[in-house]
């Protein structure tokens, strides 16, 4: 789409963390999707239908119609006790503001500590927060497992923002590794500008992964955590009061 820097990071609201960019492109995935043009079988793989393939072009008010036609339908035939993956992506937007607004709420301790929960729940083990003793920007560590055989230490670092990640943050994250791991994880409630993505990914050096604020909710939505099941998500705000 030729996007400039600024368009790509511009933030949806104030409040928020959620781009702009990611905001519309998943409200656009969910109307293709109930007009019968996009699926997506797993989380995170869309395709294209054969009706999507047939399809040259596309009327944007008909299938913003059907899709809301479809939600009345729904919201007048019943309610059902399990959640499915359509109620959820229609109900995208709600719940997922308010997840991130509960983690936002998070002390940057906190923060740190509900990080620490989702690695483990992730696979890693032994994961431990080393918080604010000075470890140069570190903010924790553990160690992933291959096969029960091999094992790699891993450290990460969490920052809770509204914002973008810069460059000179990767950098710094990778100047407290040297020497004693290549493997990094940044974790982000904001977003990485695309320098900072780049940098990340700069030829010669250690790779740093890379985990923004709709990478984290959809990971807490994978693991069911802080989350509970009613006819949509709903934000289980006494789950967050153990990282308190």
């Amino acid at each position: 789409m030729e996007l400039s820097d600024e368009q790509v990071n511009q933030l949806h609201d104030d409040k928020g963390t959620r781009t702009r960019l990611s905001y519309n492109l998943a409200w656009s995935r969910t109307y293709l999707k109930a007009f019968g043009m996009l699926d997506n079988s797993k989380r995170g793989v869309w395709l294209l239908t054969p009706k999507g393939h047939e399809c040259a072009t596309v009327d944007k008010k008909e299938i913003v119609n059907h899709f809301r036609s479809t939600q009345r339908k729904k919201r007048v035939a019943k309610k059902r006790p399990h959640l499915t993956n359509n109620i959820q992506s229609e109900a995208l937007e709600g719940w997922r503001d308010e997840l991130m607004e509960a983690v936002l709420e998070l002390s940057p301790s906190g923060f740190e500590k509900l990080c620490q929960y989702i690695l483990r729940e992730s696979g890693l083990i032994e994961v431990e927060v080393i918080g604010r003793s000075g470890d140069g920007g570190i903010d924790g560590k553990g160690n992933m497992q291959l096969s029960g055989l091999l094992k790699f230490q891993c450290f990460f670092q969490c920052k809770r923002y509204r914002g973008s990640v810069t460059p000179k943050e990767i950098r710094d994250f990778r100047g407290a590794m040297a020497g004693r791991s290549d493997k990094g994880l940044f974790i982000t409630t904001g977003v990485f500008t695309k320098a900072a993505r780049e940098e990340a990914n700069r030829d010669g050096a250690p790779l740093i992964d890379l985990i923004n604020g709709d990478m984290l909710l959809d990971k807490m939505q994978e693991l069911e955590l802080g989350l509970k099941q009613n006819l949509v998500y709903e934000v289980n705000k006494d789950w967050f009061r153990q990282f308190k």
